[in-house]
């Protein structure tokens, strides 16, 4: 409003006119300098946060400056770290049972990319001068018998310099049948037997035995089974496992048993003994719903029930019941 009012005046509102003129101008140049020096100073205070770059000794590439005054691809091309490291191998696997070994002479039974199987690979590389990082498996075809691990290592170059990289490592997996399977193939081969018998017509008794030695898998450390006249002989390759099975039978149902051993072999110079053991197990020769009569001290022992009893269960113990009551 003043600049239109003095303009509205004669000559020398013109002339005072031109100096409002001048001065504006002249404000309006200082805040485009001033915008200008901000903007400058902005732009000096980025870059200076931002890390002073090199150029690589090999190829020239800008790089932040580390201790080689290398780029990572010229590290790689001069240095391998993975020099040294098998990567082939070989895994060794049962069919029979489907377990893989795991060296020295130990078996395990895992499935394809498990923890365990990764595990007997890992073991099969010998890492010496570098880290392990990370590992995993790459997917392959079940049927192809290979295994492809993908391992990732660290290893210290340079002074403070650590280079980490990735490889991949091939196991072929090859068919071995394992000490066990080769002890059942040979039928003669045994240390153990446990001889199961049940001296009864009608054999209630063996039936349900066998349908519990089915649900525990109590059979499965044995070598072979075979059927006799009055039971079943369960052959073993250690003594250890038969003892366990006949805990199993006493622990299910009432028996008695008898052990007896054989020589087989004696060793003068180290003094070793090698016998093939036997258990004789006997169930008790009554089943359910037999009727039993009980002597006359063992009727008054268990609450002077009726000598003539009804056997209703066959369990770690007989359960009677009387007819009359």
């Amino acid at each position: 409003q003043l600049f239109l009012a003095l303009y509205s005046v004669g000559t020398g509102g013109r002339s005072v006119g031109c100096l409002i003129v001048s001065w504006v101008k002249k404000e309006r140049l200082l805040e485009i300098s001033r915008a200008m020096e901000g903007v400058s100073t902005q732009q000096q205070s980025e870059e200076g946060a931002l890390p002073s770059m090199i150029r690589c000794c090999q190829c020239g590439t800008p790089i932040e400056p580390n201790p080689a005054n290398m780029c990572v691809g010229c590290i790689r091309a001069r240095v391998d770290i993975t020099e040294g490291i098998p990567k082939q191998g070989v895994v060794h696997f049962c069919r029979a049972c489907e377990r893989y070994l795991q060296p020295p002479a130990s078996w395990i039974s895992c499935g394809l990319e498990s923890r365990e199987l990764l595990s007997v690979c890992l073991k099969r590389i010998k890492l010496q001068s570098v880290r392990l990082i990370d590992a995993g498996f790459i997917w392959t075809e079940p049927h192809s018998k290979r295994i492809k691990v993908k391992l990732s290592v660290q290893k210290e170059v340079f002074t403070s310099t650590i280079l980490q990289q990735e490889f991949v490592v091939e196991f072929v997996v090859q068919n071995q049948m394992c000490d066990t399977c080769h002890r059942r193939e040979a039928d003669d081969f045994w240390k153990a037997v446990v001889q199961v018998r049940q001296k009864a017509r009608h054999k209630k008794t063996f039936l349900y035995l066998e349908q519990l030695i089915l649900k525990h898998r109590s059979h499965v450390s044995s070598l072979r089974v075979k059927q006799c006249k009055d039971g079943l002989d369960f052959f073993f390759g250690s003594r250890s496992h038969a003892k366990k099975m006949v805990d199993f039978l006493n622990s299910v149902v009432p028996c008695t048993y008898k052990t007896s051993e054989q020589l087989i072999s004696h060793d003068i110079h180290s003094n070793t003994f090698n016998y093939k053991f036997t258990f004789s197990v006997e169930i008790v020769p009554i089943c359910k719903d037999d009727i039993l009569c009980l002597p006359h001290k063992v009727a008054q022992s268990i609450g002077s029930i009726s000598p003539l009893t009804i056997c209703f269960r066959v369990s770690t113990g007989l359960h009677v019941i009387d007819p009359w009551t």
